[in-house]
This record gives C-alpha cells, structure tokens and sequence, in this order.
C-alpha cells in the first residue's frame, strides 16, 4: 500500500495541501488536479491507485467525472467528498460508481483511514484466502479466485462491493440478511458508509443480475434474501 498513488481532484489548494501532508505522512506518493477535466486527464496519464474527487468542481463536475471513467469501464477506486450534507449526492455519486464518500468539512486522518479501507476492499485477491472458490446456485456462478460473476454462460462485470454482496448471498441462499449485517459480512468493519448503501449496490446487482433465475428478494423489516 504505501508508495501507491493517490490523485486529488479537488479546486481548493488549501484542502489539497492539508490532505497531501497527510496522505504522504502515510507513506502515498500524491498528485492533484483543480477541475474535472483536468482530473480525467491525470487519471489516463497517472493510473492511480485511487481518486479523491470533489463534487463541485469547475469546467466539469465530479459526478461528470465519476460517471466518465465507469462508462469507459476504468475502475480506479473513487472516493467522493461533498460540501453538501445531502443523502442524494451521495447516493447518486455511489451509483455512478463511487466506492466511499466523504462530508465536507472531514478531518485528514478519516480520509487517510478510509483511502486504506477502500484500498484494502478493492486490492486484487483480496479476502480469497477465507472464500469458497466457486459458489453456484440457480443460473449463477461466482468464482473467487478469477473474480468473475456468470450467468449461465454470460459473464457479468460487477465492482467491487458489488461482488462482495453477492458473495455473502450466495453464501447463505435464502437467508434473510439485515443490512447492517451485509454491510459487516461484505466489508467489515473499516466500511464508513451507512445501510443506504446496501440499497444502492443491491438495486445495482438487480440491474445487472436482471437475466438470471436467481432473484434479490426485499424482506420487509429486515433486509434482503436470494432465492430462485
């Protein structure tokens, strides 16, 4: 982890220099960018290992950014900061593929702590050694090793904590889970987002698992289950 580079796409030189001097006390090397396109641009020269990306940027917003790079299918990890203490930013920012985010004004020591979370979710192999290989139930597949999600045949691209939801359902068919409970199976214990969370990725794995026999079913007063 230490030595990976961190991109900071923020327009406040200030929370740039502070959040910097953090992250290189820890070991990151950082760079930065002060608009949206500039930040994209970085990104294709750059491969960082993650992105800070503020919300409210000029020339191009960061929900514009975050929605460019998942639709170019680039899965650098993203963790967006907003100065708005509202749900729909971060929920909109979470289904265009960010995988944390961050309320302005944050303390540098949560962002640190939560760029080594999402770095830790998001590493490759991750988490296999306590893993079944490969899990089948219904039409699905999932196998831990490659990574992979199939559909019958049909091999289905899903992030991150995507996988990681469907792997703790898989696990446990027909098992009613609380999302508290997802959220702690899925991500343990470092994960700093809140049980809307599991709504959004699982309204993502819906979407995306739409052609399969197996189903997400809502539980009313208690959270979600799979079943065929």
């Amino acid at each position: 982890m230490k030595g990976e580079l961190i991109l900071i796409i923020e327009d406040e030189a200030n929370i740039i220099k502070l959040d910097r001097l953090y992250l290189e006390r820890e070991g990151f090397t950082v760079e930065s960018a002060m608009d949206g396109q500039a930040g994209l641009q970085a990104i294709e020269r750059l491969h960082p290992a993650l992105v800070v990306l503020d919300i409210m940027l000029p020339v191009m917003d960061g929900l514009a950014v975050c929605q460019a790079l998942r639709v170019a299918k680039n899965s650098v990890p993203v963790i967006m900061a907003t100065a708005r203490d509202e749900d729909i930013d971060k929920i909109l920012g979470l289904e265009l593929g960010a995988d944390d985010y961050l309320t302005k004004p944050y303390n540098p020591r949560e962002l640190v702590a939560r760029v080594k979370a999402v770095l830790r979710r998001t590493a490759p192999g991750e988490g296999e050694s306590e893993s079944v290989g490969v899990l089948r139930y219904g039409d699905l597949t999932l196998d831990s090793e490659q990574h992979e999600v199939h559909v019958g045949e049909e091999l289905v691209a899903l992030r991150a904590q995507e996988f990681a939801v469907l792997h703790v359902l898989m696990t446990h068919p027909g098992i009613a889970f609380t999302r508290e409970r997802l959220l702690m199976l899925a991500w343990g214990f470092d994960f700093y987002g809140q049980t809307r969370t599991v709504d959004v990725h699982i309204a993502q794995l819906r979407k995306k698992l739409h052609s399969s026999q197996v189903k997400i079913e809502t539980v009313p007063g208690i959270g979600y289950k799979m079943v065929v």
